[in-house]
């Protein structure tokens, strides 16, 4: 089946005398057979086969047998480019994953009252509610600010010493209760999305995805779940199955990459067959972001990249 598949997208990138087409690629052009789980790739990951086109980029993934996209960056698009983006997965019979509905890396407006972005969020959620009516979407990531780190050579802004861990929690939480309600009456959700310190991005307040399944059950609400990003969780505590399965009942969707590099399974030191095993045990309809770079640059990169994914694609 991988072999089948490598070879119907190594077609289309060749014609007669060996050359390479300069034609986007169209489902007409391959067939081969979907994948089982849905792993959703994102803009820019096809390029070099299907060129600028973001609507030529989401058909030729679902002509290599995808059935989910993402695409973090969403809301900065046009309302126009947004509504071709629905049409095209809609045509396509694709599920839309996440994009970012917000996203603070660097402040505490979460964990401290007093931020003044504090009210940011909330109207964040309410635009991302007619983005996700355009293109079809359900789940949108929210990252949650900073910790609050307190006092810094210039004073605190925020007044007052350092917020206690316990107080921070207390505040997050009844700021993502707010913004459940937001998307509760559109059955919509947000998915808090924790990161790791070690690499990527220190200070962040949601660190660890025993962290969020906390904060998900005190928000008590269908609309705020978690996204579990397994190239986050291996870098901050690994044991990837045994936790994703003891907060499975809060998990809404996932998110891969191979550790060390953030490149497609195979790259690195996680065994991803093992892991989609155990998620296809519990849902073949979660959709699996491809939250990754190409390990190898252009269209050799893309064929890489399809060949990693049907190496570890369940039976």
């Amino acid at each position: 089946m991988a072999t089948a598949g490598l070879a119907a997208v190594t077609s289309v990138a060749q014609v007669a005398g060996g050359q390479e087409s300069s034609e986007p690629a169209t489902p007409s052009d391959m067939n081969p057979t979907p994948f089982k789980l849905k792993y959703a790739p994102h803009p820019g990951m096809f390029k070099a086969h299907a060129g600028d086109d973001i609507v030529e980029q989401i058909r030729f993934a679902a002509s290599q047998g995808f059935s989910a996209w993402e695409d973090n960056g969403l809301p900065g698009r046009p309302p126009e480019e947004q509504e071709r983006i629905g049409e095209a997965l809609r045509e396509s019979g694709m599920t839309m994953g996440v994009f970012v509905a917000y996203g603070n890396f660097n402040e505490p407006v979460f964990v401290r009252k007093d931020h003044p972005k504090r009210e940011e969020p909330v109207e964040r959620l309410r635009q991302a509610v007619e983005v996700a009516k355009r293109v079809g979407a359900k789940w949108m990531t929210v990252v949650p600010g900073s910790i609050d780190r307190g006092p810094t050579r210039d004073g605190n802004r925020y007044g007052g010493s350092r917020l206690r861990e316990g107080a921070q929690m207390a505040n997050a939480i009844d700021l993502l209760r707010r913004c459940a309600e937001v998307f509760e009456p559109h059955e919509l959700v947000m998915v808090l999305e924790p990161l790791n310190w070690e690499t990527n991005h220190g200070d962040v307040y949601l660190r660890s995805t025993d962290q969020a399944y906390a904060l998900c059950k005190a928000v008590d609400s269908p609309a705020c779940k978690i996204l579990y990003d397994l190239y986050h969780e291996q870098i901050t505590a690994g044991n990837l199955i045994p936790t994703m399965e003891q907060c499975w009942d809060e998990i809404a969707y996932l998110q891969v990459g191979d550790n060390p590099g953030r490149q497609e399974p195979g790259t690195g030191e996680v065994n991803y067959k093992k892991v989609f095993e155990r998620v296809a045990a519990k849902s073949r309809e979660i959709v699996i972001g491809m939250e990754h770079g190409n390990s190898k640059p252009g269209k050799e990169g893309e064929l890489a990249v399809i060949e990693a994914y049907r190496k570890v694609d369940v039976a």
